[in-house]
């Protein structure tokens, strides 16, 4: 099995040339068919990643993307085909047999230890030093990698003092430690706010430049044709659109070709005036898992018949705020929804007030994953007429009403007694959406409602979403996705270190100012240009 070097004779950083993409490529995947209990994940999947690229790998929810990369990672052993670095065969049993290959992946929920610093989570699990480490010495070539590849983060901070993106950068350092030169980066930008992903779309240009590939797995299509050199896509566990170029390929050029029909890039939203105040926020605050104040007194009114966004990089309250609203944390100040004070009722006191909730954690929260369709759908129903019968449940109209839910939100799944567990990301989403738009609520709080889903699934979920803002519904939207905000929103505010820092009309939003306060920035910072955010920011130093 071939180990690639980690490459002491990297070209400096500055004004580099991306080689060639001719010759053997970095990774080849031939013929790979990966069989679970029921389902061909991979069926024949032929993938090519040339030297000095980043290859785009798109699909639906369930088209065996992961299982591919997972494959490649030395997760999974294909049960046929084989795979090939820099020309020669190998066989991967584990990830650790991959990074000594020269590959590495860097997930999209980082595995990071907060209270440790950037060099000691780089060392986590390494063979060598074996018997005493020089962290002095490890931290300045820490240092000299991070330089090298354009990543700007210190060595000796303590993890929990990073941002998001600083600690994405450790990531990527991690697998660059151990000699990685090709990388699989799995939704690199989920959580990141934008001046965050022009960094790290910078640092990904200057690794290829330097001769590393790159294998860049998103659903954000504006993203993909901004990085990609070329595009595959997977359908159903097959390769239907092999290694294209994606120079001229437009966002709803390769949304059909993920999904097989076109699909609309943003949905017709008609103007509404605005309607009486459903939610009032009044100087809430409350405390975050972690024992400090999440939220520091936030006040924000949601209108009859409006979408208020909340853009906000993951970890400044946003899912305390939806928590306290919904009846799952407690807090001070008042929380009212039509007239009345809801904070710190029971949920099911806050369900009676017309709230609904789609959260963040689909699987944990969202659903019980062991029960089935049905009794998932009907959790909100159960005490209710025709379902509820008495003292109990009445089946025949249970089961009923699973199965016209289950055709009217489009849920793909082979019966109603499917178990949640094992449907997609996407037909979870839809299932949690039909059970809480058919409480007809007055307002809901909907957490990130497209993280993860393909193009065809996020469309899906933004129109229901929609028909209910037009049905007169307040809704509350936290996303980490600020494209989703300004498509979706009617107004905007920005949460930082659990404050609102910041307000205005999605219309007439401006995308760097958002993306600025997001990250700690001002109105001043926006005016003077980058030079104050960068200083705000810290740069990856304590």
């Amino acid at each position: 099995m071939p180990v690639i070097a980690s490459g002491g004779s990297e070209p400096p950083m500055g004004n580099l040339q991306r080689p060639a993409t001719s010759g053997v490529p970095a990774v080849e995947l031939r013929g790979i068919v990966k069989r679970f209990p029921g389902v061909v994940a991979n069926d024949h999947v032929d993938f090519t990643l040339a030297l000095g690229e980043v290859h785009a790998l798109l699909g639906e929810n369930g088209a065996g993307k992961s299982t591919l990369m997972n494959i490649l990672d030395g997760l999974y052993q294909p049960d046929e085909g084989e795979i090939l670095v820099d020309g020669e065969p190998v066989a991967f049993r584990s990830p650790r047999d991959a990074i000594a290959a020269g590959l590495g992946m860097v997930h999209q929920h980082f595995t990071l230890v907060e209270s440790m610093t950037v060099t000691e989570n780089i060392l986590i699990g390494l063979d060598r030093p074996r018997f005493r480490l020089d962290l002095r010495a490890k931290e300045a070539e820490i240092a000299e990698l991070a330089e090298r590849n354009g990543l700007r983060v210190h060595p000796g901070a303590k993890v929990w003092q990073l941002s998001v993106g600083e600690r994405q950068r450790v990531e990527i350092l991690k697998v660059l430690y151990r000699g990685a030169r090709v990388l699989i980066m799995d939704e690199p930008t989920a959580v990141l706010a934008p001046q965050e992903v022009e960094d790290l779309f910078t640092t990904l240009r200057s690794m290829t430049a330097a001769g590393r590939s790159i294998v860049f797995i998103s659903h954000k299509l504006g993203e993909v044709v901004s990085i990609a050199d070329r595009v595959t896509v997977m359908r159903r566990g097959r390769v239907t659109a092999k290694g294209l170029p994606s120079a001229g390929m437009t966002k709803p050029q390769l949304a059909q070709l993920m999904v097989g029909r076109e699909v609309l890039e943003s949905l017709e939203r008609t103007w509404l005036p605005p309607g009486d105040v459903v939610l009032s926020i009044q100087e809430v605050r409350a405390q975050g898992d972690k024992g400090v104040e999440a939220l520091r007194g936030v006040s924000l009114d949601v209108r009859s018949g409006e979408i208020v966004g909340i853009a906000a990089v993951a970890g400044n309250g946003q899912s305390e705020l939806a928590e306290v609203i919904s009846g799952l944390r407690t807090c001070q100040g008042r929380i009212m929804v039509g007239g009345e004070d809801i904070a710190n009722r029971p949920v099911r006191k806050v369900i009676a007030r017309g709230v609904a909730h789609v959260p963040e954690d689909r699987t944990g929260v969202g659903t019980a994953p062991n029960l089935s369709l049905v009794d998932n759908l009907i959790m909100k129903a159960y005490k209710d007429k025709p379902i509820a019968r008495g003292w109990s449940i009445d089946m025949g109209a249970a089961r009923a009403s699973a199965e016209e839910l289950k055709d009217s939100y489009e849920i793909n799944a082979p019966s109603i007694d499917t178990e949640a567990r094992l449907l997609s990301g996407g037909n979870i989403q839809r299932l949690i959406l039909a059970r809480e738009i058919e409480s007809e609520p007055r307002l809901m709080i909907a957490v990130q409602p497209t993280r993860g889903l393909d193009v065809g699934a996020v469309e899906a979920a933004h129109r229901l979403l929609l028909e209910r803002r037009t049905a007169g519904a307040a809704i509350l939207l936290v996303s980490e996705d600020l494209d989703e905000v300004l498509a979706l929103s009617d107004r905007v505010a920005v949460l930082y270190e659990g404050r609102i820092v910041g307000e205005e009309p999605a219309a007439t939003a401006d995308i760097t100012r958002i993306g600025l306060l997001m990250t700690g920035g001002t109105a001043e910072d926006h005016a003077a240009g980058d030079d104050r955010h960068v200083r705000a920011t810290g740069g990856g130093h304590p």
